[in-house]
Order: C-alpha cells, then structure tokens, then sequence
C-alpha cells in the first residue's frame, strides 16, 4: 500500500522545511508520497520546498492565492496512494502520529479517521478559549444534523481512503473545506473512526490564518452539504 501526504501551504517559510522532514522521518509500514501544493505563497516557501524536491516528494504551485479548499482539491487530484492524509505546514500537528491514524484504517476497515485535539490523552497547548468554543459549537451542530458522536470536526488531520477523497468533489476554496469533508463523508454514510492527537496550537503574532467568520461559512457548508452534493 502507498500513503499520500497532502501538505497545502501558504506563507511558511519557516516551517515547511521541518514539517517536510519530520513528514519523511515518520515510521509507516506504507510507500510514502509527498504531495505539496503551494498556494500563491508571497514569501519564500516555494524557494524553501524546490531543494528537497526527490523521488517521494512533489511540488504544485498555484499562481495567486486561492484558499486551504482549493490546494487540498489539487493534492487530491495527484494522490496515488491508496489511502490519503491532510498534514498542515504550520508544526501544529505530529506526523509521529501517523501510526495511530492509519491504525482503525490498516485494521478495522475505517473509510475515514479524523484525528481528534479535543478527546483527551494527549498534549494540548492551552490557548485560544473563542476558538475552543467555536469548534465545540460547529462539533455539536454536526453530531445534531449527521446523527454522530465526533469530538473535534474542523481537525485538520484527516485521513481518507483514496476511493472515499476520490469520490468527493470539493466545492469550498477556504478554511469552509473541513465542514464540507465533514459533512459529505457523513451524509454518505463512510465508516468514520476517530483517534487522539497532539495539538501544538499556533496564535495569530505565530502565523494562525483561520478567523472568526470562517465559523459562519463552516455552519452554512454544514447546512448546505446536508441537502446537495
């Protein structure tokens, strides 16, 4: 089996070289590929990635800058692993915790993992309380509308069998991406697991891009994706 690592990336150049080789580091019994997608980045990533560029590792880049949905359409497009992983740019997640996503996949048949900050069990930076409210809420409206019992639905690691990403075709070009993932994979009825993860949450003076109104847009995904595909 090969495993496809998703990495969008917009304005990180001081991270996306560590994140690349902590990525490569990452034990996995799985082929890895490397897919990074540049999205219209104004500073140094693109420069920063090139060099590392080798035989499991490959670069996309867009023109201008189009949104966290738009670079994860574009990696999904060029993954052929057969099942796929959504890894930041930021360090704000572990790829030493890789073992435990690809787990409920590689032995229970889950079509879906979601890697969840908010389960307990594992390192969590404490910070950021509107933010931990506004995920609780987003959380709450998606186990009411899907009929589920997830613990943290805007996560950014997820993890897909490449028939389920496949099979999705993503509409949101922002931060709106995670709701409507969620949601799709829900009202489709996949087989979700979900696992415990670190979280090594980032501020906005350390780089953090998502705000307030994304929670707006994630509600009305949630609504939306309910009714149409």
């Amino acid at each position: 089996m090969k495993l496809s690592i998703i990495i969008p990336v917009y304005n990180e150049e001081k991270t996306i070289a560590a994140v690349i080789k902590s990525v490569k580091d990452a034990r996995v019994n799985l082929e890895k590929e490397i897919i990074v997608v540049d999205d219209g980045s104004k500073d140094r990533t693109r420069g920063v990635v090139e060099p590392l560029i080798d035989n499991t590792l490959r670069l996309y880049s867009h023109d201008r800058n189009m949104g966290k949905g738009a670079a994860l359409k574009t990696g999904f497009s060029r993954a052929t692993g057969d099942v796929i992983i959504v890894q930041d740019a930021d360090l704000e997640y572990d790829p030493g915790e890789y073992g435990a996503l690809l787990d409920p996949i590689l032995r229970y048949g889950a079509d879906v993992v979601y890697g969840s900050r908010l389960s307990g069990g594992r390192p969590l930076r404490v910070y950021m309380f509107w933010h931990k409210v506004g995920n609780n809420v987003l959380t709450f409206l998606t186990n009411i509308m899907y009929n589920t019992t997830i613990t943290d639905m805007e996560t950014g690691y997820k993890v897909f069998r490449r028939d389920v990403i496949k099979s999705i075709d993503i509409k949101s070009k922002d931060f709106t991406v995670e709701a409507e993932l969620t949601a799709k994979v829900f009202k489709r009825k996949y087989k979700v697991y979900e696992v415990p993860i670190s979280y090594y949450g980032r501020s906005y003076a350390e780089g953090k891009k998502i705000r307030w109104y994304h929670g707006l847009t994630a509600i009305w995904a949630l609504i939306k994706y309910k009714f149409v595909d």
